[in-house]
């Protein structure tokens, strides 16, 4: 077995509900990945801040992230790759929602270069909830009107709203002209076409040299989904939804409030996954 990259997802994943994760333990991972030349990389639908703020009990600078569900790749704070959705695209959802939700049942936040972007109708609590994800938070007039690179156009609706329907109806809507996804918590998220964590990967892996049969991923939710089958060791964690383990062949040794990512990673590297009868990798 010889793998050069591991990359994981953080909500759900690495990061327990507490949004944390074990700095100590990781610290010495990290430090074990960087003697073996092995590439760690964070793969997520947060913005490049927000997910690089993860890391400063570990120095941000040892990891490189695949933020805004691929559609920014940053290395050493300097940029890799990006995508933007356009401004006719993102006038065009808008102009969606609002015939299909004329309620406004739902909140729309724009992820873009500068922050996110929120109405300024929404109260100081959505505005409060909406700073645990996004660290600079703008209020606008009109979404039309931003001046700023738009990566992710993200819906969330209540929790406990089946947002598959949602996802189907974008899709039959937009078809190959957008990509969208499910992240989680009620969430949607709409991005340039042709555009997920496996298009992070495959870049980074073309600058570093690194083929798919060569790297491990981690993840928990249909954004992953494509990351993991673009990967030869792909695991997903046993708190993910059903769907995932239907999909996905391998579960991580434990779920996310107990280490399961650093578990299975140390357990890789220990040799683990070469004896497919192993029984932590069983479901």
């Amino acid at each position: 077995m010889t793998i050069k990259l591991i990359a994981t997802d953080m909500d759900g994943t690495l990061l327990r509900d507490d949004r944390t994760f074990d700095y100590a333990r990781m610290e010495d991972l990290l430090d074990e990945l960087d003697a073996k030349g092995i590439r760690f990389v964070a793969a997520s639908g947060n913005q490049y801040k927000m997910l690089r703020s993860y890391f400063n009990p570990v120095d941000p600078n040892r990891v490189t992230y695949v933020s805004d569900n691929g559609a920014l790749v940053m290395d050493h704070d300097e940029v890799v790759a990006e995508t933007n959705i356009t401004r006719e695209q993102i006038d065009r959802v808008i102009d969606w929602n609002n015939s299909v939700n004329p309620g406004m049942e739902n909140l729309i936040v724009l992820s873009g270069h500068n922050g996110a972007y929120v109405s300024n109708h929404a109260t100081p609590e959505i505005i409060s909830m909406v700073k645990q994800f996004y660290p600079v938070v703008h209020q606008v007039e009109k979404f039309k009107d931003i001046d700023d690179n738009i990566f992710r156009f993200t819906f969330v609706w209540e929790q406990g709203i089946d947002v598959h329907q949602y996802i189907q109806q974008l899709r039959a809507e937009f078809g190959e002209e957008l990509h969208t996804t499910g992240s989680g918590f009620g969430t949607v998220d709409i991005l340039a076409p042709g555009v997920n964590k496996r298009t992070g990967l495959e870049k980074l892996g073309e600058i570093w040299d690194i083929k798919p049969e060569e790297m491990a991923a981690f993840g928990d939710n249909g954004n992953d989904l494509e990351m993991l089958r673009y990967v030869k060791y792909p695991f997903v964690m046993p708190n993910a939804e059903d769907f995932m383990k239907v999909r996905i062949d391998n579960l991580a040794v434990n779920d996310n409030n107990h280490n399961g990512v650093i578990d299975t990673i140390e357990a890789l590297l220990a040799g683990a996954f070469d004896d497919r009868t192993s029984k932590i990798f069983d479901k």
